[in-house]
C-alpha cells in the first residue's frame, strides 16, 4: 500500500494508463488490477494515475476519487495522483480525497482549458498548496501541450517557497531541463522527466527519474534504460534509446495514448475504448502499428534483459 513517507519520487514511474468500461466513462475496475500487477513486477520504482496518459479529463469527480482509493488499496507501490482541474475547489477537493486515501505524493498542473496569464498560474498553485497545508507532498505538473504553462521561471519561484516537493517537467524543452537543474542546487527539489524524448540525457545529467507513459506499455525498456544509465554504460543506453525512440516515433503519429492502449492490448491487457474514433486511414496505421509492435517487442525484452 502506498504510503506518505514513500513519496520522493525518483527512477522510473509509471505514468499509468486508466481502463475504461465499454459503453459508459467509467473506470474497469477489474482491468485496473492485473495492469497494476503487471507494472509492479516490472521493476518501476513508482505508478501515478489519473495523469495524462491516466486521461483525467473524461472522467468525472466521483470516478476519479472512487479509481485513486482503489488503485491505492491494490498497489504494491507507491501511488501518486494527479489532481489537475479546471478549478481550484476542484483540484483542492480531489486531492484531499487522495491523500486521504494513501496517496505517496499529488501531481498539480496549472488550470486547462481556459487561458492564464503565469501570475494567475503562481496565484493558484500557491493557494493549492496553502490550502493543503502538508497533506501529502506535493510535485508541480509541466505539460504546455494540454494546459496553461508552467514557465521555468514561475517553477523555480514556486519550488524555491519550500511548499513543492518537486516537478514534473513534460515539456521536452532542454532549455527548462538546464534551468531547473540549476535551481535544484540553490534549493532542492526532484527533477523529474516528463516527457520520454528527454529522458536518457536528462537522466545522465543529473535529473531524478521520469514520469513515463511509455513506461506503461514498455516498463522494461525504461528500466533497463535507467539501469545502464546510472551505471555509466554509454553504448547500452545509446542502444536501448534508440529503441524508445523507435517506440515514440510510432506512438507520437497517434493521439495520446492511443498507442500506449494499444500496446497494452497487444500483451494481452484490457484496456476499453478509445475515447475517441479514428478515422479509417489511422485505424489503418493502427494495425501496421499492432503489428510492428507484436514483432518488434520480444527482441527488445531480450535487448532488456542483458542489459
Amino acid at each position: 500500500m502506498s504510503t506518505h513517507a514513500a513519496a520522493a519520487l525518483g527512477g522510473v514511474n509509471v505514468a499509468a494508463l486508466t481502463p475504461r468500461q465499454r459503453g459508459e466513462t467509467r473506470v474497469d475496475p477489474g482491468a485496473m488490477v492485473p495492469l497494476l500487477e503487471f507494472l509492479a513486477g516490472s521493476g518501476v520504482q513508482g505508478i501515478v494515475v489519473m495523469g495524462t496518459t491516466g486521461e483525467f479529463a473524461h472522467f468525472d469527480c466521483e470516478e476519479r476519487r472512487r479509481f485513486v482509493e482503489q488503485a491505492v488499496r491494490s498497489s504494491r507501490l507507491p501511488v501518486a495522483v494527479c489532481v489537475a482541474h479546471a478549478t481550484l475547489d476542484g483540484a483542492l477537493s480531489l486531492a484531499r480525497a487522495a491523500a486521504g486515501a494513501g496517496a505517496a505524493a499529488l501531481l498539480i498542473m496549472p488550470p486547462y482549458f481556459f487561458r492564464y496569464r503565469q501570475p494567475e498560474v503562481k496565484e493558484f498553485l500557491l493557494r493549492f498548496a496553502a490550502e493543503l497545508k502538508g497533506a501529502a507532498p506535493i510535485y508541480l505538473y509541466n505539460i504546455p501541450f494540454f494546459t496553461n504553462e508552467l514557465a521555468a521561471e514561475t517553477a523555480i519561484e514556486l519550488l524555491s517557497t519550500g511548499l513543492f516537493a518537486g516537478i514534473k517537467d513534460s515539456s521536452g524543452r532542454w532549455e527548462n531541463f538546464v534551468k531547473l537543474r540549476a535551481a535544484r542546487q540553490r534549493c532542492g527539489f526532484r527533477l523529474l522527466v516528463g516527457n520520454d524524448v528527454l529522458f536518457a540525457p536528462a537522466r545522465a545529467a543529473g535529473a531524478d527519474g521520469v514520469i513515463s507513459g511509455c513506461a506503461c506499455a514498455i516498463p522494461e525498456l525504461l528500466v533497463a534504460l535507467d539501469r545502464v544509465i546510472v551505471s555509466g554504460d554509454a553504448g547500452g543506453r545509446d542502444r536501448l534509446d534508440a529503441r524508445l525512440h523507435e517506440f515514440i516515433a510510432w506512438a507520437d503519429s497517434f493521439p495520446t495514448p492511443v498507442a500506449i492502449r494499444e500496446a497494452l492490448s497487444v500483451r494481452g491487457f484490457r484496456t476499453g475504448p478509445h475515447a475517441v474514433p479514428l478515422s479509417p486511414e489511422q485505424q489503418r496505421r493502427l494495425a501496421q502499428f499492432r503489428t510492428w509492435f507484436a514483432e518488434w517487442l520480444p527482441q527488445v525484452l531480450e535487448e532488456c534483459s542483458h542489459a
